[in-house]
């Protein structure tokens, strides 16, 4: 590393310039996705449509400003989905002189990767997690209650499981990349591995919007999956450290 040689002015003048970029790429990008904002809302709507407890299958609004901040909600989302091509090559860019050539070049790498894998998550969470989600939130309290859903409120559950199963999905690749600079090692992740199940069924309530258990264990079942998966991604990429030199961090025993 070569921190100690760079001024702690310049790396903070650095970082100020890569947050800027960053930020006007979001913006631009946002700008776009609310020239659409209408198509993306019909898409997150789909999940919700084809239940009869919704009249006329579709949310409402009950004040003047929420359609509008929804709009705009979904819009920054969208828009950071877009621009995050842009603004992980300027963090990459930004810590790049603090990492040996190899750890820059697996970090590049895994850049498109990281990518597909949150899209991938958001996917998941969408086609697989949600229609079962809004099917029990829908029903469970039918007999006492009619659900005019306010479109404010079905957004932000859509968006926050849409979120945080794309970060989930990011998992293999954190493992990966840190066990290739030797920050961990696979048979930390391993020994580990009871810690990580508890972990995702408590990930699983929190994430979920639902209280139902069924619906907690299909959240924490993926995740389970995502932590096995990072084990063996772990062992490949930790594979021929031995000959690199490289700093190896293992925490048994501790």
């Amino acid at each position: 590393m070569n921190d100690n040689e760079v001024p702690i002015g310049q790396h903070l003048s650095e970082l100020r310039r890569r947050l800027a970029w960053s930020v006007i790429a979001v913006g631009v990008t946002t700008g776009l996705a609310f020239i659409f904002h209408k198509e993306i809302l019909l898409l997150l709507m789909r999940p919700a449509r084809g239940f009869a407890q919704v009249p006329n299958q579709a949310p409402i609004y009950t004040e003047m400003t929420e359609f509008i901040g929804t709009a705009m909600k979904v819009s920054l989302l969208a828009g950071f989905i877009l621009a995050l091509p842009f603004v992980m090559s300027q963090v990459v860019m930004f810590v790049a002189p603090g990492l040996s050539f190899s750890e820059r070049r697996y970090l590049y790498s895994l850049i498109p990767l990281s990518l597909l894998a949150f899209l991938a998550g958001a996917a998941f969470g969408y086609r697989v997690l949600f229609p079962p989600a809004v099917n029990f939130l829908l029903t469970f309290g039918g007999d006492v209650a009619t659900p005019f859903i306010r479109i404010g409120n079905y957004t932000n559950l859509m968006l926050t499981l849409l979120f945080w199963m794309g970060i989930v999905f990011e998992t293999p690749l954190v493992a990966f990349f840190l066990a290739k600079i030797g920050v961990v090692t696979p048979s930390f992740l391993a020994r580990n591995r009871r810690y990580a199940v508890v972990v995702a069924f408590v990930l699983g309530a929190i994430i979920t919007p639902t209280f139902d258990p069924i619906n907690q264990t299909i959240v924490a079942l993926p995740i389970i999956v995502m932590y096995e998966l990072g084990i063996w991604l772990a062992k490949l990429g930790y594979r021929g450290r031995g000959s690199s030199g490289e700093l190896t961090i293992d925490t048994k025993g501790r």
